[in-house]
């Protein structure tokens, strides 16, 4: 026994010279490993458009507004907007919130209000159109300066977008506020009539 015991002793040694390298590299590996994962985009993620911002309804959106981050399939909103930057927003956005079709102004304004157009009405008064906001309800009233009352034109049309305009210049320049409003399409050729021939405001609807 003293005999084996004397033939394994350097065996030992040597296990024991190597045990505290060969730990120090399994331990270097181990943090490599986890850096590695901590570094390395979750497996599975979508790549999503969203606002690097909170923005406000109305900007023309810009190539620095949005980023593009990682959702998880089951996450992805319905309806992302396809190359968003240049378009207007309809409605505000948070910061992070993805740019969906309903957020910029297109067709898709629509989506929520089953039988209505959109039809863009400019209000003399920009400052009464600063008063609202998207998803308000809203009476078209027309006054003109030859008649001494009022009319109703449209009831209840919900704001869907506010589209911010740039400011123009010269004899032709437009003045006021445009405002994209949902409307029956039997209302189209009433609205567009009162927004030339009178002076529009608007009230909320109840």
């Amino acid at each position: 026994m003293h005999r084996i015991a004397a033939l394994l002793r350097p065996l030992r040694r040597a296990v024991l010279a190597r045990r505290r390298p060969l730990a120090a590299v399994l331990a270097a590996i181990a943090v490599a490993a986890g850096l590695h994962a901590a570094r390395a985009e979750p497996p599975g993620r979508v790549p999503v458009l969203v606002a690097a911002h909170d923005l406000p309804a109305g900007r023309v959106l810009a190539a620095d507004d949005v980023r593009r981050t990682g959702f998880a399939p089951g996450s992805v909103p319905s309806g992302l907007a396809r190359d968003p930057v240049g378009r207007t927003l309809a409605a505000p956005l948070r910061s992070g919130e993805a740019v969906t079709d309903v957020r910029v102004v297109g067709p898709a304004l629509t989506d929520g209000y089953p039988g209505l157009v959109a039809v863009p009405v400019r209000l003399p008064d920009a400052g009464m159109a600063g008063l609202l906001e998207v998803g308000d309800h809203i009476d078209l009233v027309a006054a003109d300066p030859q008649h001494p009352t009022a009319a109703v034109v449209a009831s209840d049309l919900p704001v869907l977008a506010l589209p911010d305009t740039p400011p123009e210049t010269g004899a032709t320049a437009l003045t006021g506020r445009l405002v994209v409003v949902g409307a029956a399409p039997s209302e189209v050729t009433r609205i567009a009539d009162a927004a030339v021939r009178s002076f529009l405001t608007i009230a909320f609807a109840d």
